[in-house]
């Protein structure tokens, strides 16, 4: 089953059984990865796959945790597919930014 959240101006979408299975893999929660959408340093970038248009967007969340999170626009939904703790490769490029 879909969820439909929104945070400020964007409306956010992901599978129920997906963001539970993210919280128990990564100990990240999708309402925490919509956060990031909002730090004004965050970073942005491809993240496709073979059979899907996917991006990437590296942020701060407001627990002070540096995630990466990919996600897809459609139609007028932000729709995430996953979330976890940048690497450190991926830290040192945010922080270097």
């Amino acid at each position: 089953m879909d969820i439909e959240y929104q945070l400020q101006d964007i409306r956010f979408q992901w599978d129920e059984d997906k963001a539970q299975s993210n919280v128990q893999k990564h100990g990240i929660t999708f309402e925490e990865a919509a956060e990031v959408f909002f730090d004004p340093f965050r970073q942005t970038g491809d993240a496709s796959t073979d059979n899907e248009q996917r991006d990437f967007i590296l942020g701060y969340s407001s627990r002070q945790r540096i995630l990466w999170v990919v996600y897809v626009e459609r139609d007028k939904w932000t729709r995430i597919i996953s979330a976890r703790r940048a690497t450190r490769h991926e830290r040192k490029s945010y922080e270097d930014a």
